[in-house]
């Protein structure tokens, strides 16, 4: 195996012990999230969201970036988001944290990844099909912050600043909102 296969192998253990130790592997922290009662896991992914887009600017500026933009289709954003969110309603997981809650031996992810994959199976052998009908009718083309404000570096900083915002926010609203 060549080095970006161990690079991305020893990230993904270390995604996934992080994603262990916030309690994201749990279907109850999770539904506690989503009811607002707890804020450790979207304080999380916020602060994910942020240090991926520092990490990439700064491989960007390094000039060893490997990254494209793919076009922005509502029809096929809005589906995806649809099951995206129906999926992780029924079993409690997104599509990450349900592999580290199956490695944990949680039957219920077990089958949550199961069902994953069989939709995966599905989207591939109509995909062709799929494409031009999803893709085709609002393609607004490659969207991107930096693009939308004219600068990457003035799209990552509002992206950091707002999020930041929101990171603090959950943690001051969520906790007192429910006297944890």
């Amino acid at each position: 195996m060549n080095s970006e296969i161990w690079l991305g192998l020893l990230a993904g253990a270390a995604f996934g012990f992080v994603i262990q130790r916030v309690g994201a592997t749990s279907a109850g922290k999770m539904a506690r999230a989503h009811l607002m009662l707890e804020g450790d896991i979207p304080r999380f992914m916020l602060m994910t969201v942020v240090l991926s887009a520092i990490g990439l600017f700064g491989l960007q500026l390094a000039g060893v970036d490997n990254t494209r933009l793919l076009p922005t289709s509502l029809v096929a954003t809005g589906v995806a988001g649809i099951l995206f969110g129906i999926g992780w309603g029924i079993c409690g997981y997104c599509p990450g944290t349900t592999w580290a809650a199956a490695g944990e031996g949680r039957l219920d992810a077990v089958f949550a990844l199961l069902g994953g994959l069989a939709g995966t199976a599905v989207f591939a052998h109509f995909h062709e099909t799929l494409i031009p009908l999803l893709y085709g009718p609002t393609n607004i083309g490659q969207i991107s912050l930096g693009g939308w404000l004219g600068s990457r570096l003035a799209g990552l900083v509002l992206l950091v600043g707002l999020f930041g915002c929101c990171i603090w926010l959950i943690g001051r609203l969520w906790g007192r909102k429910h006297g944890a």
